[in-house]
């Protein structure tokens, strides 16, 4: 049983290169967040690499606040992840299938820094609804710029 992460996945009528372009783009955050709280990209490189530093207007419970993010997994057209000053990370891990399509995984995983923090927040239950929602516009996003 993998503890302290929420993951979910959807396959992706799209090649995994359409997809990751989407992701690595920071200024796109905003468009296929599921949860409501990123709110846009107020700097950094366009296109994110291993060690890329970008920040973001954010807002939680109602109040808004920046962040700095760093890229701290990274593997072209396969796989990102990244954190602020926290421990935790957002990942996205991306498999093109034999049949066609890609399967995107999301991963929430909160076990680096105070996992029980979290749970007692109702984090887990909160992030996978939310990332379910990103899933969805993430799959409608890279599905649109195909047609």
């Amino acid at each position: 049983m993998v503890r302290h992460k929420v993951a979910r996945s959807v396959v992706v009528d799209a090649p995994a290169k359409r997809i990751f372009d989407i992701i690595a783009a920071p200024a796109r955050h905003s468009e296929f967040d599921g949860s409501g709280t990123v709110r846009a990209n107020l700097f950094g490189p366009d296109r994110l690499e291993r060690g890329s530093e970008f920040g973001m207007d954010m807002k939680l419970f109602g109040v808004g606040y920046r962040i700095t993010n760093r890229v701290v997994e990274y593997e072209e057209d396969r796989l990102i992840a990244w954190r602020h000053f926290g421990s935790h990370r957002w990942r996205y891990e991306l498999r093109e299938l034999s049949g066609g399509g890609t399967r995107v995984t999301e991963t929430f995983d909160y076990s680096r820094g105070l996992p029980a923090f979290y749970v007692l927040m109702g984090m887990p239950a909160r992030n996978g609804r939310s990332i379910e929602l990103t899933l969805e516009r993430l799959k409608a996003a890279a599905e649109s710029e195909g047609s």
